[in-house]
């Protein structure tokens, strides 16, 4: 890039060396270098920039030598009048002059003319090598990234998978351990078989001691297995389309096995009835259906059916109501200190959601907010039988910013909406007391969830989704408890 620079210093050197010598030098060769500058007649502005002849009638005179704005050399020459001799020697000597200068004023175009040439050149080699220098920083920096996205994704999955070495290690464990149920088994099989052809050759005691330890051992392992971590939610599955937008429905989680009885409760309040339907299939095929009366309205949809009963948020109260459908009575009744109600701390969807019951794994919960705790979500365990709180926490989350909520395994998952697109973005441990904001999608599929529940026998979520009641299947990550 410094050659054509060069060249353009020489050529500009060049042209001020001839401009130098034709304001200098060339007056002195035609004997003009002593004239003095005539004064303008009056009323005439001076507009000369050199040195006029004191005499202009006797020679031809070169009076100022300068550039043009182009860096061209111009000379002005003031010529004699017509009654000089054309044929005088200083005429011809300064016709022969001005021909070298108008052949060295050519030469000068000519040379200006490469001179641009090349210095346009120069400006688009200088302007395509720094697009090329830009280039390639962007790509080193490009590449600079990339690599530490990939080295950052990597190493965060190593970070994420490296927790299950030991999971998986308890697993194995836990393999062999099944192994050698299964071998105690096949023992007290060919055990029981040979006692049945020879009774009385086996302590009938003994034998019953062994049963009974193989059982506790068998659900004990069965009890590590019993909880985990949310990591899934499936695809909808819709059971019915009835009722209005809103409302909630639900099994009995403590039912015996074959009872699978739902309950269906349309509407979030000035509403009473309970439909019983005695089997799932009856819900989905047909109207037949058991009416039960409650003696108070509901608020909200955050009811729950457990071990018989159905416990309820009293309609514009704090109150919790307890009602046993065998009986058709109230067999508790208790209020939720410093709770909020009457739509006062509802979820994002509105409804008097203020109170919401919930089931899972380890009993009966209620989600709420207080004035206390600012707004933010409180999580309480009741004694299903007396409804008194055993223990609460306070979580640092907007009651009203949720979409929807439910309990898994002691641990409160959130929605961050009811309507679009949702996913569960926030998880409180109750074990430990702690949070997290996680990321697991969650199929929206009709637009406007009002009611999420979670059934610990069934591993399921009902919803009541814009008049659709809908079903889905949820994966848990289990973490076998070491002894």
């Amino acid at each position: 890039m410094s050659v054509p620079l060069l060249k353009i210093g020489v050529v500009l050197s060049t042209m001020a060396m001839i401009t130098n010598w034709m304001s200098q030098t060339l007056p002195s060769l035609v004997g003009l270098n002593t004239t003095k500058l005539a004064a303008a007649p009056p009323g005439v502005p001076d507009r000369s920039t050199g040195v006029l002849p004191a005499n202009p009638e006797e020679s031809w005179q070169v009076y100022s030598s300068a550039q043009d704005s182009e860096g061209r050399c111009v000379c002005t020459v003031v010529a004699p009048q017509q009654t000089m001799c054309s044929r005088d020697a200083r005429t011809k000597q300064l016709r022969q002059l001005l021909e070298k200068v108008q052949n060295m004023t050519q030469s000068i175009q000519t040379l200006d003319q490469r001179t641009q040439k090349d210095l346009q050149y120069v400006q688009r080699m200088e302007v395509q090598l720094r697009g090329l220098e830009t280039k390639f920083k962007q790509v080193e920096e490009s590449h600079k990234q990339n690599i530490a996205k990939q080295y950052k994704a990597i190493k965060a999955k190593m970070e994420e998978l490296r927790p299950m070495i030991p999971v998986l290690e308890e697993y194995k464990a836990d393999a062999k351990l099944v192994l050698q149920f299964k071998e105690e088994v096949k023992n007290l099989t060919s055990v029981l078989s040979e006692l049945q052809e020879e009774l009385g050759a086996f302590d009938y005691e003994e034998l019953h001691n062994r049963v009974s330890n193989l059982e506790e051992r068998l659900r004990a392992c069965m009890q590590k297995l019993a909880c985990g971590k949310l990591t899934r939610i499936s695809e909808p599955v819709t059971i019915k389309t009835s009722g209005s937008r809103y409302g909630s429905w639900m099994t009995d989680p403590l039912a015996p096995d074959g009872d699978t009885r739902v309950y269906y409760m349309d509407g979030y309040h000035n509403n009473r009835f309970v439909r019983e339907y005695q089997s799932m299939v009856d819900f989905m095929n047909s109207d037949n259906f058991t009416s039960h009366r409650l003696p108070h309205p509901w608020s909200g949809t955050g009811q729950v059916v457990y071990n018989g009963s159905i416990y309820f948020n009293k309609f514009q109260s704090h109150t919790i109501i307890k009602f046993d459908f065998k009986t058709s009575t109230i067999s508790k009744a208790s209020q939720l200190d410093y709770a909020g109600f009457n739509n006062r701390y509802h979820y994002s969807w509105g409804g008097h959601s203020d109170i919401d019951l919930m089931v899972d794994e380890g009993g009966l919960w209620a989600v709420y907010a207080t004035n206390q705790n600012a707004g933010n979500i409180v999580i309480s365990k009741l004694n299903p039988m007396t409804l008194q709180v055993i223990k609460s926490w306070t979580t640092n989350h907007p009651k009203r910013s949720a979409g929807e909520a439910f309990m898994i395994c002691g641990t409160l998952y959130v929605t961050n909406g009811y309507s679009g697109g949702t996913k569960v973005y926030y998880a409180f441990h109750t074990n430990s007391s702690t949070y997290e904001y996680i990321d697991i999608p969650f199929q929206n599929k009709y637009s406007h969830i009002s009611m999420l529940d979670y059934n610990p026998k069934d591993r399921a979520l009902y919803a009541w989704n814009n008049g659709h009641q809908v079903l889905y299947n949820v994966t848990l990550f289990h973490l076998i408890r070491s002894e």
